[in-house]
């Protein structure tokens, strides 16, 4: 992971981490004490509805097991491999709030993902569309994954003898799952759900098996009684039975899931040792929360998407918020990207004199670590939160621009030298055009602010063009701290600052804040606050 930590020190720091993941990775190492499994290798798996846009949380998931898949193999020579599996064969429940051609897909409800015209024209199905787009997002951030679609897997034949299997153990299921539903959903559940030969639709209708070592199935369809093989991508399973019969047919050693998944993830183990198998190792994580505190839905299209984050905060400033306390519920809104950017840095920053116990617990050794990459040890010169308030008094500004201000403060500041800082102008640019500049208003000083901020411009105007941030905040200190401006903490002076100059509840720190803007140019801000 760092050139700095051998892989014997590594490994001996990784087997007693109480890092998240490593915790996670330990459960597999206990499921596999005397060596590998019989496949040769351990595969982790995650899976993903097609049925709307997709939304960090998939992402999130997707990044979560990785990070655990990594913290593994730092523990063990054990190969191992991670499926993306997409449920592209699950019909169309209700049409999303937030794609085009709505009637189209009203027409089509019921019938399988892949079997429905994609709404935005690109695609040969809805479901292509919805996958390719995860698919774009996974490799752009350089996961190591396989795709799976489920539709291939039905219809290739991969699942045919699991789905045998099913039958085979058809009351026993019958038995794990209908103690679970309503007495009216009782009457008409089946484990299987044959796909109408008719309509396309897949149907939720009760089915007899005929012959389970054929996948032979009775059940009537629109007042017509058929026997139908299950084979072949002819039926499909219900979700529940569905996971299991995946875990057991693949493989599977390690998936995680949300919180919401709880119960499904017990009767899916309950099934998964029905049919002669153990059940995959895994947590239940807290799910994402929008800005009103309610669960982030596809078909809605509330909270982020993954487009809109990478807008105005760059993949690692993502990945370190999907890191941090995965089993604490955390709201997703565009309010938490610059603190994301900034406590990511910070991070960055600290990992390379760390000891190697520090190392394995800083999110930044599993970000990086999720893409094989060792962790970078470059800094930045600015913070995220000090480009933010500079775009913010330079109002319609261009990256050009932002550099010229910067030349005032870092040494030979060029978009070649830090062209990652060059990248955080560019979302600093966007975030603030976008949801900054709408609300800034910058209010009239009251009088002893006014008197204060007449104090600091004195100040500067004594002080050289390339007078040390550090020399600015100490006068900036001594100001908010005399008796006579009245000010009773040290917080109401950078209060009134931020709101008078800046236009903002909070600010930065105002030493460095006036050193990048140039002196110059921060007394005419106070001068306009004083008119």
């Amino acid at each position: 992971m760092t050139d700095s930590i051998t892989p014997v020190a590594l490994r001996e720091a990784a087997l007693v981490s109480k890092a998240w993941p490593y915790e996670e990775a330990r459960k597999l190492l206990k499921r596999y004490e005397k060596g590998a499994p019989a496949k040769g290798h351990v595969l982790f798996e995650t899976g993903y509805g097609p049925s709307g846009l997709p939304h960090i949380g998939t992402f999130n998931e997707v990044l979560r097991t990785t990070m655990v898949r990594r913290a593994y193999e730092e523990m063990s020579d054990v190969p191992t491999r991670l499926i993306a599996f997409s449920d592209d064969m699950d019909g169309l429940r209700k049409v999303p709030d937030n794609v085009p051609n709505q009637e189209m897909l009203r027409a089509h409800l019921g019938k399988p993902l892949t079997k429905i015209p994609d709404p935005f024209g690109k695609y040969e199905s809805f479901a292509h569309h919805n996958n390719a787009m995860l698919r774009e997002f996974l490799d752009r951030f350089g996961f190591d994954y396989d795709f799976r679609s489920s539709t291939e897997a039905y219809e290739s034949g991969q699942f045919d003898e699991a789905l045998k299997d099913i039958l085979r153990h058809y009351d026993g299921i019958m038995g794990i799952m209908l103690p679970t539903l309503r007495k009216e959903r009782q009457a008409t559940y089946s484990p299987v759900l044959p796909i109408s030969p008719k309509s396309g639709v897949v149907l939720q209708v009760p089915v007899e098996v005929v012959d389970a070592d054929q996948g032979l199935i009775r059940f009537d369809d629109e007042g017509e009684t058929v026997v139908q093989s299950i084979l072949g991508g002819k039926a499909k399973l219900q979700w529940k039975v569905d996971w299991a019969m995946r875990w057991v047919a693949l493989g599977v050693d390690y998936e995680m899931s949300g919180k919401d998944l709880i119960d499904s993830v017990v009767q899916s183990s309950k099934i998964a040792r029905e049919l002669g198998a153990r059940p995959p190792e895994g947590f239940n994580y807290e799910m994402f929360l929008d800005e009103k505190g309610e669960k982030i839905s596809k078909s809605k299209g509330n909270g982020l998407s993954l487009e809109q984050w990478l807008t105005y905060g760059p993949e690692e400033s993502l990945a370190f918020y999907a890191y941090r306390e995965p089993k604490k519920a955390k709201q997703l809104h565009m309010g938490v990207i610059p603190r994301a950017v900034d406590d990511y840095w910070q991070f960055r920053g600290n990992y390379p004199g760390q000891p190697i116990e520090q190392k394995l617990g800083n999110p930044v050794h599993h970000i990086h670590g999720a893409t094989g990459d060792a962790v970078p040890d470059n800094v930045l010169p600015v913070t995220f939160g000090l480009l933010l308030n500079l775009v913010g008094v330079m109002g319609d500004a261009s990256k050009e621009q932002v550099w010229g201000y910067l030349a005032n403060y870092v040494p030979d500041a060029s978009a070649a030298k830090y062209p990652e800082l060059d990248r955080l102008i560019g979302h600093a640019l966007a975030y603030h055009r976008d949801f900054v500049a709408p609300t800034l208003k910058r209010r009239k000083p009251t009088d002893n602010e006014a008197a204060a901020l007449r104090a600091l411009d004195a100040k500067l105007a004594a002080m050289p063009a390339d007078a040390s941030a550090e020399d600015i905040q100490n006068e900036v200190y001594a100001i908010g701290k005399e008796e006579a401006h009245g000010f009773a903490s040290l917080r109401d002076w950078f209060k009134a600052l931020y709101e008078t100059l800046l236009g903002a509840e909070q600010g930065p720190r105002m030493g460095s804040f006036i050193a990048l803007y140039g002196i110059a140019n921060s007394r005419r801000l106070i001068a306009e606050a004083l008119a």
